[in-house]
C-alpha cells in the first residue's frame, strides 16, 4: 500500500494539532496513521549556551533541520522506520531521546513552515492550510506557552512581536497559496474535517 503524506500548515496556534487529531481519530479506523510534528526537527543547538539558544529566531525556516525531515519522510514513504528526534521547549534544544516511528498508510505532518520550503512541500500528496485570525492565534499561544512551556507573559509577547509575527507575514502566510485546501478555524471546522476524512478513507479503501 502506498503511503499518503498529508501536510498541515498554518500560523502558530492556528489549530493544526486539533485538526490532525480529528483526522487521525477518523482515519485510523481504516488504516494505520501516524502524526509527526515539524517542531521536533528544530536543529540541535547543544553547542550553544541556554542564553544563546533563547536568542535564536525559531520562526525562520533555517531553524529547522529540513534535510533530516525530508530524509525521514522519504524513508517513511519507502515503508522504512525512522528514529524521530524530540524537542524540549524548556531547554530550547533537542532531547537526547528519540522516538521510533514505524511506517504507516497515512503520515500526517504538521508545522508552520511545511509549505514555505519548496523541496519539502513537494513531498506531500495532500496540503492543508489552517487559517485562523491573528488575535485568536496570539491568545492561544499566550496561554499555551505559559502553561506548557514555562514562559512568562513578557517573553511570549516579546517573541511574538520580534520574530513570530514578522516571520509569519514573510514565510507562513504567503505559503497558503500552495495549499490544496484552506481550512478556517482548523479542528473546529467539522465540515472540512468530514470532507478531508472522506478523502483519506477513500484513498485507503482504494488501496
Amino acid at each position: 500500500m502506498k503511503t499518503t503524506l498529508i501536510g498541515i500548515a498554518g500560523g502558530t496556534a492556528s489549530g493544526k494539532t486539533t485538526l490532525s487529531r480529528e483526522i487521525l481519530k477518523i482515519s485510523e479506523k481504516y488504516g494505520s496513521v501516524t502524526v509527526i510534528k515539524m517542531d521536533d526537527y528544530y536543529r540541535d543547538l547543544s553547542h550553544l549556551s541556554l542564553a544563546e539558544r533563547q536568542a535564536v529566531n525559531y520562526d525562520h525556516p533555517s531553524s529547522y533541520d529540513i534535510k533530516l525531515l525530508i530524509e525521514h519522510l522519504n524513508r517513511l514513504k519507502s515503508k522504512r522506520a525512522i528514529e524521530k528526534p524530540n524537542y524540549d521547549f524548556s531547554e530550547h534544544n533537542r532531547s537526547k531521546e528519540t522516538t521510533l516511528i514505524r511506517p504507516a498508510d497515512v503520515v500526517i505532518v504538521e508545522g508552520i513552515m511545511l509549505f514555505a520550503v519548496p523541496e519539502l512541500r513537494e513531498l506531500f500528496d495532500i496540503k492543508l492550510y489552517v487559517h485562523t485570525p491573528d488575535d485568536i492565534r496570539f491568545i492561544r499561544r499566550l496561554g499555551r506557552d505559559i502553561k506548557d512551556r514555562g514562559r512568562t507573559v513578557e517573553t511570549v509577547i516579546r517573541q511574538y512581536l520580534e520574530t513570530v509575527r514578522p516571520m509569519h507575514l514573510r514565510f507562513v502566510e504567503p505559503s497558503m497559496r500552495f495549499a490544496d485546501l484552506i481550512i478556517p478555524e482548523g479542528g473546529e471546522n467539522k465540515v472540512a474535517i468530514d470532507i478531508i476524512a472522506g478523502k483519506i478513507v477513500n484513498l485507503l479503501n482504494r488501496q
